[in-house]
């Protein structure tokens, strides 16, 4: 018999890079082919980690915030002359994903994703075969106010008519943190212990344990 907190969690949001892909090669990759068309060094390690985790838009400016034509010359390239499909070939999907992702499908949990890819979304759904797993993608094109703002996440909540308190967003960054408590959801972190000394899972399996664990998700 499914315990009072798996009748209560109604649905589970997740982060995709990071989350769902280890996605730092793909990223670095699609980042470092930008730069070295625009002429521009390599990613550093810092770098790195902010394009993971924000929109292209956010990262161009940020990789060109000293040279404006730069950065729309970088954009334009980036339309017009990079072929996404590519880069998506490099993700490495994260351990028992599909495996959980059918267990709450099972359980009649709806699952959605927040991300702040913008196109390269639909490839990376196709490829990995991924549209019948869950309910709703919300996109950085699908909001005004990407993540860190609650907007993707109200999104969802509001698509579904849930309450905040129904709905986990299982994320690896503080991008994500921010979106899941300025919307009210409890936020369990992914590979991330420093994010959250109450809600962690290191393996998308442990999941389940904590929706089984009403104390686990207190709070």
């Amino acid at each position: 018999m499914d315990s009072p907190r798996e009748k209560q969690v109604k649905c589970v949001i997740y982060d995709c890079d990071g989350v769902l892909f280890d996605s730092i090669e793909a990223n670095r990759r699609l980042y470092n082919h930008i730069c070295g068309a625009m002429g521009r060094a390599l990613l550093t390690d810092e770098e790195l980690q902010y394009c993971h985790t924000h929109t292209v838009f956010e990262s161009l400016h940020y990789l060109f915030s000293d040279d404006d034509a730069a950065e729309k010359k970088a954009l334009a390239f980036l339309k017009n002359q990079v072929d996404l499909k590519q880069f998506v070939e490099h993700l490495i999907m994260e351990p028992h994903v599909l495996q959980v992702l059918e267990t709450l499908r099972q359980k009649k949990i709806v699952t959605a994703i927040s991300t702040n890819r913008t196109t390269s979304m639909k490839h990376v759904m196709e490829r990995f075969g991924l549209w019948a797993y869950f309910d709703m993608v919300v996109t950085a094109l699908d909001v005004e106010r990407p993540k860190p703002d609650k907007e993707s996440v109200e999104k969802i909540l509001t698509a579904f008519g849930l309450a905040s308190e129904e709905v986990l967003f299982v994320g690896d960054s503080e991008v994500d943190k921010q979106a899941a408590e300025a919307s009210g959801v409890r936020f369990v972190a992914y590979k991330t212990r420093h994010l959250s000394d109450d809600a962690f899972i290191n393996d998308h399996r442990a999941l389940l344990n904590l929706l089984s664990n009403g104390d686990a998700l207190q709070g």
